[in-house]
């Protein structure tokens, strides 16, 4: 892995007030440390209500980290896109012939500092499987994987463990199912199972590298 050449990405000292304001307001809290890199992949998890993003986001004014986020380009007009990007919106076309993973990997390579956080789930509703773009985007830009997480039962949003893949994604996967049992979401039904899709550990490695977020 690439060794860090800056701090992360901080965030404007009023978000930072704002955020330890609004947890304390709430009742949550925060856990964890800021990792001691300047590009990551956050896994934003579990996924199963619209308040576990604004919560996240929070949580990273809290730690002074601006969490970077995918958007599609419609969202990116006038005047909404001079807030999307504010608040860490990265455009990403969808209509090109590369696709996100590819995108989200060229924005790492030009960016001196960036932590994107990704949603593996991709939807509040239950899903089988989690996706395996956000591994495909760290593996391709050479960077970690942080751990996120939003636990409701402690009222909790941290940053866990700082994992290294190894390029074996069914034992890396492994890894985040078992910190994640640990996490409750708001809707446990929800949930999907922290494991590759099937038909993912059927495709060679290097063909995986570039795929879509699915």
């Amino acid at each position: 892995m690439t060794a860090p050449t800056a701090r992360p990405p901080r965030v404007h000292p009023f978000l930072n007030w704002l955020g330890k304001l609004l947890f304390r307001l709430a009742g949550w809290k925060t856990e964890g440390s800021l990792p001691d890199c300047s590009k990551a992949v956050v896994i934003a998890a579990p996924h199963t209500s619209y308040l576990d993003g604004p919560i996240m986001v929070i949580s990273g004014c809290i730690f002074d980290l601006k969490f970077s986020w995918m958007v599609k380009q419609a969202a990116m007009f006038f005047p909404l896109g001079i807030l999307v990007r504010f608040f860490g919106g990265i455009a990403i076309d969808r209509s090109r012939s590369n696709n996100i993973v590819a995108q989200s990997v060229a924005e790492f390579r030009t960016a001196e500092a960036l932590f994107l956080a990704v949603a593996p789930e991709g939807t509040r509703t239950r899903g089988l499987y989690w996706k395996t773009g956000f591994y495909r985007i760290a593996q391709g830009a050479n960077v970690p994987v942080v751990l996120g997480y939003v636990d409701y039962a402690r009222k909790v949003a941290g940053l866990g463990p700082v994992i290294e893949l190894s390029g074996d994604m069914e034992a890396d996967f492994k890894q985040f199912a078992e910190f994640y049992a640990k996490v409750t979401p708001r809707h446990p039904e929800h949930r999907g199972a922290v494991a590759v899709p099937p038909e993912k550990l059927d495709q060679p490695q290097d063909d995986r590298a570039y795929r879509d977020v699915g």
